[in-house]
């Protein structure tokens, strides 16, 4: 029997947004997202406890890989998350609502870890806008919390074996 990628390549690609940092002691800025191959990105935020101060996020969109221009993209609606002391994975996803817009301010408990769900659709960007990324403000000075962000490219409109995919950058 042979294994394989079942999803990588097929249903989605994946990339760093931001590796494991504090968030308390400076803003996070995402890496950028490029939308050509994909129809949705999710962005998988996890951040940990042991500050007072609450998890923000701010979704940008750009109209190039580095550099252009950059912009917020008010189209955040809806997101998901769990929050708990220790997430174990027994935890229930809880959908958190907001009037359009690019920020989400005070997510779930300041000490509790929390997993966190954003989704794009490549038909929400503005027109000549093809990147994405989400970035976490400086949280404050209480503390620290360690926060890190994969982005998920999802409905590839091109599929590769995982070792042909390209880079969600370029």
């Amino acid at each position: 029997m042979t294994t394989g990628a079942r999803g990588l390549g097929r249903l989605f690609n994946a990339s760093v947004g931001a590796v494991p940092t504090d968030a308390v002691a400076a803003a996070i800025t995402g890496n950028r997202v490029h939308m050509k191959d994909c129809d949705t990105v999710a962005f998988l935020v996890v951040a940990g406890s042991g500050s007072t101060d609450i998890l923000d996020l701010d979704l940008q969109e750009h109209n190039a890989a580095t550099g252009g221009t950059s912009q917020d993209l008010d189209i955040i609606t809806k997101f998901y998350y769990q929050d708990e002391a220790t997430l174990d994975g027994d935890e229930t996803w809880t959908e958190g609502s907001q009037t359009a817009a690019s920020e989400i301010t005070n997510v779930g408990s300041a000490s509790a870890q929390q997993l966190v769900v954003v989704e794009v659709g490549s038909e929400q960007l503005s027109d000549g806008y093809e990147w994405v990324s989400l970035n976490v403000p400086d949280l404050g000075t209480n503390g620290s919390k360690y926060v890190a962000i994969v982005n998920l490219a999802l409905d590839l409109n091109v599929q590769r074996k995982p070792t042909n995919l390209a880079n969600l950058n370029t």
